[in-house]
């Protein structure tokens, strides 16, 4: 059994790090509230843009294309792997390093596959391949839709000019502060848009519906990918605070076996004394 002096440190040392954990499990619980209410807000936008380009692309004959959806032999993909800057956060990083690991190995097999990191996580995971051709990190650092429609604008262009044959993003979609859902979603070339239900195509356009879809395509894939990136920031810390809140009680618990040992402990060394002094006043009796 270990000596009083090595438990009380061992006591010390947990419930310090007990408080680092509780602190940052606060810290992730506020920042939550309020990327929780960013994603929340923007969804209805996202999903009524969605349903407003279905509307337009299901009144337009089929044979008509745009840049964007190009259809092309795919040889070139780059892969828009979004983590985070930071760890503690349970899993949330690893599950999007190995979705994106799946992709190279699997479905992109003998592909030329490249990576544009968002988040130093995805950088130091991937940095070693030499694939890396982007690292926009220092995003989260004003995630605002301009800054993500630059990220967005680029990317267009790398596929309209060929430079890659299809697009996806990996990033952790938040479902609740328990719950990320790892999801890849193809950016370009925009998938064939299949709609459901029969669309009303009595409408008068102004301009043109082709005019219209130019400047709507655009808009979505800037909005696609900021989704995509508020999504994962909300996850993050969804993540972290579930990650602080387990390691929390694993410290308190580990505590209070610590501090039952060190009684256990100090009551045998009192008893030990007591032995010692009544089997020498004993001895002198004798």
């Amino acid at each position: 059994m270990a000596n009083l002096k090595e438990i009380r440190n061992r006591i010390a040392s947990v419930s310090s790090t007990m408080q680092i954990t509780s602190a940052m499990k606060m810290v992730s619980a506020a920042k939550l509230k309020k990327a929780q209410d960013a994603i929340t807000a923007m969804r209805p936008y996202s999903d009524k843009l969605t349903e407003l380009l279905q509307t337009l692309s299901a009144t337009i004959d089929s044979d008509i294309s745009n840049k964007y959806s190009e259809q092309r032999e795919v040889n070139k993909v780059l892969i828009v792997a979004i983590t985070s800057n930071r760890g503690l956060c349970g899993a949330f990083n690893s599950n999007i390093i190995k979705e994106v690991n799946i992709l190279a190995n699997t479905k992109y097999a003998g592909k030329d596959v490249s990576y544009l990191v968002v988040g130093k996580k995805a950088n130091d995971a991937f940095k070693k391949t030499n694939k890396i051709v982007g690292n926009k990190s220092d995003i989260f650092d004003d995630l605002t839709f301009e800054n993500v429609a630059v990220i967005a604008e680029s990317l267009m262009a790398q596929f309209v000019a060929g430079e890659y044959d299809r697009i996806d993003i990996v990033y952790n979609q938040f479902k609740n502060a328990a719950t990320q859902i790892v999801t890849t979603e193809q950016f370009l070339p925009i998938s064939p848009i299949e709609v459901e239900k029969e669309v009303n195509t009595e409408y008068i356009f102004e301009p043109s519906k082709l005019e219209i879809i130019d400047q709507l395509i655009p808009k979505s894939l800037k909005n696609q990918l900021f989704k995509g990136l508020r999504d994962s920031f909300a996850s993050e810390h969804g993540a972290r605070m579930t990650a602080m809140h387990k390691a929390t009680d694993n410290a308190t618990e580990l505590r209070d076996q610590l501090k039952l040992t060190y009684n256990k402990a100090r009551q045998a060394s009192i008893t030990n004394e007591i032995l010692e002094i009544v089997g020498g006043a004993e001895a002198l009796n004798n």
